[in-house]
């Protein structure tokens, strides 16, 4: 194996920016509402529950890429299908950004205006186009070291 990258659920952005935003939303309700009601107790154990899922999400693999001979094997999670790229029918691949927007959504294989996307977290991609116009949109924490050994592999 040449290349080995894996990305996880807890790191994305956008999910964890909603998760931290309602467990303070718990908490400050919590501390808003009279002690002796039973309903502020419950807002503490959601808030909780929430912070402790939350840190459960950092061990939840989404997305795991690899280099092996002359094919590009990503794999995600349970009943996610492995892909699987030859890289022999790539012509091109550079970094590109991954979108304009600060916030997004993790996704797997999904197949939007003529791109094939493949994102967890990060905002640099390495974008690979094949022979037939299909582009590959794949984000990676380490996006040069995947993109140079890409274009090794286009050259041989």
């Amino acid at each position: 194996m040449e290349y080995e990258e894996k990305q996880y659920l807890g790191y994305n952005k956008f999910n964890l920016f909603i998760r931290l935003f309602i467990a303070f939303g718990s908490f400050l309700s919590y501390f808003v509402s009279d002690s002796d009601d039973e309903t502020a107790n419950l807002f503490l154990i959601i808030g909780l529950a929430i912070l402790v899922i939350s840190l459960m999400s950092f061990f939840v693999l989404h997305l795991k890429t690899q280099v092996q001979d002359n094919s590009l094997i990503i794999d995600g999670f349970w009943t996610t299908r492995k892909i699987k790229i030859d890289l022999r029918n790539i012509k091109k691949a550079e970094i590109v950004q991954y979108s304009k927007i600060l916030f997004n959504r993790p996704v797997y294989n999904l197949h939007m205006r003529g791109k094939v996307k493949f994102f967890t977290h990060g905002n640099l991609a390495v974008e690979l186009t094949d022979n037939d116009g299909l582009i590959y949109r794949i984000g990676s924490q380490r996006f040069e070291e995947l993109n140079s050994l890409i274009n090794e592999k286009i050259i041989n």
